[in-house]
């Protein structure tokens, strides 16, 4: 792994480096870390192309602030053990809102038989590409917007554990103050 200085000396960062390199980007703070969460779970599930989702959801935090590592980490959680639920899931609420009959079927014999681009044009343009589209979107930002106020409580929750175990080691020390006077 290289070091932060390292980074700073390349030559393909360095036009960019005072940036990407910021160091609000890399800390976990109680902004940082919710805005992470929901960038990447929002890149990660619309998305779906493996290399393009860490890299999407790196450029993303960028401009908003987000804690680079947790929206990348994120991104895994559409893995190819839910990926096929999450297309079905996709094309199901996308048909569901926009009436269309599309099936699933179209779009896995394309991914399993690696079809030509005029294969993955025309099936873009039939009914299956705005349903799955649609689906994609509404379950992307509905997690996106879950995600993110999940973390906002998580991070309270452990802040106020953290506060109340200084609390308690403080009276606990006032407590054996008191008895040993």
């Amino acid at each position: 792994m290289p070091t932060r200085e390292e980074l700073e000396k390349s030559r393909i960062l360095r036009p960019i480096a005072h940036r990407v390199l910021h160091s609000s980007l890399w800390r976990f703070t109680r902004r940082s870390v919710p805005r992470g969460v929901a960038l990447g779970l929002l890149v990660g599930i619309f998305l779906l192309i493996p290399g393009l989702q860490i890299a999407g959801a790196a450029l993303l935090a960028l401009p908003f602030r987000a804690n680079v590592p947790i929206a990348a980490a994120m991104t895994f959680l559409s893995n190819p053990a839910t990926t096929p639920f999450i297309l079905y899931l996709s094309i199901w609420w996308g048909n569901s809102l926009l009436g269309r009959h599309a099936d699933l079927a179209g779009l896995m014999t394309l991914i399993d038989s690696g079809a030509p681009i005029s294969a993955w044009a025309s099936w873009f343009f039939s009914d299956a590409a705005p349903s799955l589209l649609l689906g994609l979107t509404i379950i992307s930002v509905l997690c996106a917007v879950v995600g993110y106020m999940l973390s906002i409580f998580g991070w309270r929750w452990w802040i106020a554990r953290k506060w109340k175990k200084r609390q308690d080691l403080r009276n606990e020390r006032a407590l054996n103050a008191q008895f040993l006077e």
